[in-house]
């Protein structure tokens, strides 16, 4: 059965006349947000320290930063943008003392609703609208009159009408653009958190440095072992992205589609599906949230030595140094 997509025929920005929308952070989805909504003819106020910046970017694009409280008070939506680590704490301090029936809470990723960290009353609508890309993607795609598409999902709807406020937000967004397809909190966290470690972060991540070290042990110049483990794989994603797999496959040699076939079931096998598959479990049975939670609590101990170890790996130095060559790729340095 397929997914149901909606789209900005499907429904309009009426269910936002009246209301004040506060985004709680102004950090990759809470600048987006806030923008969007904005030029979409929405009010909307930012709750964010003023002194840190994203609070300066916050004054710089127009809005006037306020403390959390403050801004759940006034608000009718109160989009929490927050890290998942720290919406907990918030939201036990200043979100839920200043929530009153019928405002509805709004997120941009399931993760604190569906591991039960967070637990809003019944009188209030829980929502969600999740961008598919980051928030900086987000912001270009609609300035440019586009649109990133989006997942919605409704957990609680307590007023009525929670599909039509947030159908109205995620055309606010520019998800009605790009599309917005109708899901649940469960099943956006879950394939989200699987998507990030299994493929896209940890699993590309760990690919890469790995083809780096084998090349490099084999005693191939590291410049060269970055242009073909890292460097390329804009090239190919871009492919991927606009036409999948076939596509990709037609646009590349010969050579390389054979050695696609002949070498990839090899690398990544029944073997490696298995691993995935006890990935995925250990995020539905609640493991990983539990550990991300426990280290967190720990000062993020673990989690603040794997980000310093993987910094010195030398795929980074390297890639540092041939990407100072390229200043139109606008490199940046962390």
């Amino acid at each position: 059965m397929a997914i149901e997509t909606l789209y900005d025929k499907d429904g309009s920005l009426d269910a936002l006349k009246g209301k004040i929308v506060a985004v709680l952070g102004y950090g990759s989805q809470g600048h987006a947000h806030a923008q969007n909504l904005r030029d979409s003819g929405v009010k909307v106020i930012v709750a964010n320290r003023k002194e840190s910046a994203n609070g300066k970017l916050a004054i710089e694009h127009g809005f006037d930063p306020m403390p959390v409280a403050d801004a759940v008070q006034q608000a009718d939506l109160v989009v929490i943008a927050l890290p998942d680590e720290v919406q907990p704490e918030v939201y036990v301090k200043d979100i839920a003392p200043n929530l009153k029936a019928g405002k509805s809470l709004v997120f941009t990723h399931g993760f604190n609703i569906h591991f039960k960290t967070i637990d809003p009353p019944k009188d209030v609508n829980v929502i969600m609208v999740a961008p598919k890309g980051p928030g900086h993607t987000v912001r270009w795609e609609y300035e440019r009159g586009g649109g990133v598409p989006c997942l919605m999902a409704i957990h609680q709807d307590a007023t009525g009408d929670a599909r039509d406020l947030t159908l109205a937000y995620a055309i606010g967004v520019g998800g009605g653009k790009g599309g917005t397809l109708v899901t649940s909190f469960k099943d956006e966290c879950e394939t989200d958190l699987f998507g990030e470690q299994v493929v896209l972060c940890g699993g590309l991540s760990e690919s890469i440095k790995k083809g780096f070290e084998v090349l490099t042990e084999a005693g191939y110049p590291p410049e060269l072992a970055y242009f073909e483990v890292c460097h390329e794989l804009e090239l190919i994603i871009n492919l991927i992205k606009r036409g999948g797999l076939d596509y990709m496959r037609y646009s590349i040699s010969n050579t390389a589609e054979f050695g696609d076939y002949y070498t990839g079931p090899k690398i990544c096998n029944d073997d490696t599906k298995k691993r995935m598959e006890a990935a995925l479990k250990h995020i539905q049975d609640g493991s990983f949230a539990k550990a991300f939670r426990d280290d967190y609590a720990n000062g993020f101990k673990w989690f603040k030595a794997q980000r310093a170890e993987n910094a010195g790996h030398p795929v980074e130095s390297i890639g540092k140094e041939l990407r100072r060559m390229m200043p139109w790729l606008k490199p940046v340095e962390m």
